[in-house]
Order: C-alpha cells, then sequence, then structure tokens
C-alpha cells in the first residue's frame, strides 16, 4: 500500500479534524501518500481529490466541524455512482479509503468494499447510535454543549418559576438526551426508547411544587419530537408556565472535549494501522476503553440496545 485517502460523510461531528489530523499525519509517519476528499461520497464521484501533507493539517485539533466538508449524495446510492467512485479512486491510484462518519456513511464504505476497494471506517457523530463502539467521537462534546445551554436555562427557569423543555438531538437514539440530562440534574428525560405519559409529567410537576419545587427541568429527544406541545399541554394542565427551547445544530458545533480529541486521534492512527496490515471492510471503535476492529457486515448488523441501568439512575435523582 503506497496511497490511502480519508473523507468525512453524512453529519458533521466536533472530532472528525482530530480523526483526520490522525489518519493524515501516521500516513505520512509511515510512508505513505495521503489524499484528502473534499465534501463526502458526492466529492470523491466528482473527482474533488488533493494531496495533503502535514501542513494541510495544522491548527485543526482544536476545530469544530471537518476542514473536508461534507454532503449528501443520492447518486452514490445507486450501483452507477458507487462504480463511478470506484473508478474515481483507481484513477487517482488510492489504494486505501478511511471514511470518518456515521452509520449511513458506513454503508457507502461498505458498498465500495464489495468492489475491491480496501476501506476502514471510524465512527464520528454526535448521535452516538452506532451499537458496536461504547462511543462516537462527537458524542462527548455535543453533551457538553446541552448541558453548557441547560446549566443557562436552569437560572432563568428558576427565576421566574417555570417549567423548562429542551429538545436535543440524536435522532431515534435518546444518549444525548440521557447523559446531558442526568449531568445537568433534569427533573425528567423523555427519550425514544421509553417513551412518556403526559399525565404523570403533569402531575410530578404538581407534586413537585407542592414540596416547594420552584422549577423542573425537562429534556426531550428529538426522536419523541414535540418539545412545544409539551410545553403547552403542561401550562394548560398544571397553570405553571412552560417554555420550550430546541438546541438544533448548536450542538454538531464547537471545539471537541478532549476525550473527543483523545478518541479521534487513537481511532485515526488504528484505522491507517489496519489499511497497512492489508485489513478491509473494517470498522473502528472503543469498548470498555480500548480500541477495537470490528467486520463492517456484523458491526452494522449488531442492534444498538439503550442503557436502562444509567436510565433507571437518572430516575432515581431527579426528584
Amino acid at each position: 500500500m503506497k496511497k490511502i485517502a480519508v473523507l468525512t460523510s453524512g453529519g458533521d461531528a466536533p472530532g472528525m479534524n482530530a480523526a483526520i489530523r490522525a489518519v493524515v499525519r501516521t500516513g505520512l509517519d509511515k510512508g505513505l501518500s495521503v489524499m484528502g476528499i473534499q465534501r463526502g461520497f458526492s466529492g470523491l464521484i466528482n473527482g474533488e481529490i488533493f494531496e495533503m501533507d502535514r501542513r494541510s493539517v495544522a491548527d485543526i485539533i482544536h476545530r469544530g466541524g471537518t476542514i473536508l466538508r461534507t454532503a449528501r449524495s443520492e447518486e452514490f446510492r445507486t450501483e452507477a455512482g458507487q462504480k463511478k467512485g470506484v473508478a474515481i479512486l483507481n484513477a487517482f491510484g488510492i489504494d486505501g479509503l478511511v471514511v470518518i462518519g456515521g452509520d449511513g456513511s458506513f454503508h457507502g464504505g461498505q458498498a465500495l468494499s464489495k468492489y475491491g476497494i480496501k476501506m476502514v471506517g471510524i465512527p464520528g457523530t454526535i448521535d452516538n447510535d452506532i451499537a458496536y463502539t461504547d462511543c462516537t467521537i462527537g458524542f462527548d462534546t455535543a453533551v457538553n454543549t446541552v448541558l453548557d445551554a441547560i446549566n443557562k436555562l436552569r437560572d432563568t427557569s428558576t427565576s421566574h418559576e417555570r417549567v423548562s423543555i429542551v429538545e436535543v438531538m440524536g435522532r431515534n437514539c435518546g444518549d444525548i438526551a440521557l447523559y446531558a440530562g442526568l449531568a445537568g440534574g433534569a427533573e425528567s428525560i423523555i427519550v425514544p426508547e421509553k417513551g412518556y405519559d403526559i399525565n404523570l409529567l403533569c402531575k410530578t410537576i404538581l407534586e413537585g411544587k407542592l414540596r416547594g419545587k420552584m422549577h423542573n427541568l425537562i429534556i426531550v429527544a428529538e426522536g419523541v419530537g414535540g418539545a412545544n406541545e409539551i410545553a403547552s399541554k403542561i401550562e394548560e394542565v398544571t397553570g405553571i408556565g412552560a417554555r420550550a427551547t430546541i438546541l438544533g445544530h448548536i450542538q454538531r458545533g464547537g471545539s471537541p472535549t478532549a476525550n473527543d480529541r483523545i478518541l479521534a486521534s487513537r481511532l485515526g492512527y488504528r484505522a491507517v494501522e489496519l489499511l497497512l496490515e492489508g485489513k478491509s471492510a473494517r470498522v473502528v471503535g472503543v469498548k470498555d476503553g480500548k480500541i477495537i476492529d470490528e467486520d463492517i457486515d456484523e458491526a452494522l448488523a449488531i442492534k444498538r440496545s439503550f442503557d436502562e441501568k444509567l436510565y433507571s439512575i437518572a430516575e432515581a435523582l431527579s426528584y
């Protein structure tokens, strides 16, 4: 193997730049040429490929987003688009590819591997919804971004004796809501894995008021949605003022935490090692603090499990 390439795909996540940096500098350290592919699989089929050196990734470990940019590509979902991507990689003499992204990006890399492209995937998504790994790049930063926001909202919620309903990202995965809610001392955490009863929620709020509770913080995962509707119903039933805040894409931005920078660096390094070992169709991750790699077909087939124990802890500590 003489030349590898790296791309980022799907939603951006803090720490992607740290992963790019790790791939590029590890490759160069081991005598490889390293190419950057801009705008994910869309850029691949359009030939947006350039050579990277150590300077290309200088001063990016602390930056959010991705210097390679990202885009979604409907054309790459087709067999014709995938074959075009293979042809482009072959034309540039690229022997191995590192794909940084979520499950959709991994499916794109999986398709390329079926055509003989040596490929390794690195999990980069704030949602933490990839089952084979304990944590994905960007998740820790997103949780801390939410935590900072709810700390501020708690101040104003207390001042006005209101209920604050905060909707966070995560698609159909409630991990951001669960972790941020536990860390932020939320009174209620609503996730798609568990659902909720609006009447029980209102009853709990009223019981808290009788005990002298001056405010309530409720975290809602976007997979459940309806933060504004929940706020309206709470205000209607309890008579207590309720305000909804939808944090949105602010959770994808910002400087990555130390945990995300270190995880990205470890995963990027291991991805290059696997390519040099002649491995393909693998994805790297972390399990019990150790870096692992799995067959991509097997990894994508694993069903994600919700942390029931952590949810129980959050419930027990909420009131």
